[in-house]
């Protein structure tokens, strides 16, 4: 089971930019998007169907902003919009697909951009890692694909001492993602690859891309009980449809 998650950062420009294409070329069982930035009815929803997947989407009250979505191959047994956190889903940040032997997440967690956003971050991770433990007691096998927003270790950001008080590699928020692998999660592309320079996300200035001085803020998690499942994961740099670009992680049944 091919599973990929990718922040379009705008999946109607993403589409515009090949990203429709490349979905049947990577060709995922599963792909789990964040930053859709758009409700399902601004979208050509029938350019995914013609590739293949049926789509299920959770957006934001706020036109044009944040909100995640799930295109899977198979349809699924249950889909579960949201958390029934209200201040989470109003933002339109967490929807799950439910399989038969396992579940996917598509989460896209909140940046701390500013004074006010970094303490509704800290709100949020905290919330989010009490209902996933206790998501957990009755699906097991889960799989939480998305957009974090934070480097977990100074091996995964390109200047760890410059960035030591910017949001995204701040020790609060370091110090959660290693409580929340702790929970019971695998980094899944740590658990293959264990060397630095890898990325999923860039800024667009000072062509940072091209000199590849990124963040992996991405993260396919899997909880202990798929271990022996983890097939391969790897980060999928080549996908330049937005700021950011898609990882995989597979899974062998």
């Amino acid at each position: 089971m091919k599973i990929i998650s990718y922040n379009v950062n705008g999946i109607r420009a993403a589409m515009r930019k090949g990203f429709i294409e490349w979905l049947k070329q990577a060709n995922p069982d599963v792909i789990c998007i964040q930053e859709t930035k758009a409700t399902k009815d601004q979208v050509e929803v029938e350019q995914i169907e013609q590739a293949g997947y049926h789509h299920y989407w959770f957006s934001a009250d706020k036109k044009g902003y944040s909100g995640v979505a799930i295109f899977s191959k198979v349809k699924p047994n249950h889909v579960e919009y949201g958390t029934g956190i209200s201040h989470m889903d109003f933002e339109g940040r967490n929807i799950r697909l439910d399989f038969d032997k396992v579940s996917v997440m598509s989460l896209y967690l909140p940046s701390g951009s500013n004074v006010s956003r970094i303490e509704y971050k800290y709100k949020f991770m905290d919330d989010f890692l009490e209902y996933v433990n206790q998501l957990k007691k009755d699906i097991p096998n889960l799989v939480i694909c998305g957009d974090y927003n934070i480097c977990h270790e100074a091996i995964d950001i390109h200047d760890p001492v410059r960035n030591k008080k910017v949001s995204g590699f701040l020790p609060e928020e370091r110090d959660w993602m290693g409580r929340f692998i702790g929970s019971g999660f695998i980094d899944s592309f740590r658990y293959f690859t264990k060397d630095p320079h890898h990325y999923t996300w860039w800024s667009y200035r000072a062509n940072s891309r091209a000199n590849n001085k990124g963040w992996r803020i991405d993260y396919n998690m899997v909880s202990q009980p798929l271990q022996e499942n983890l097939n391969r994961a790897v980060i999928l740099a080549e996908a330049k449809h937005s700021d950011h670009c898609p990882l995989l992680v597979e899974l062998k049944f």
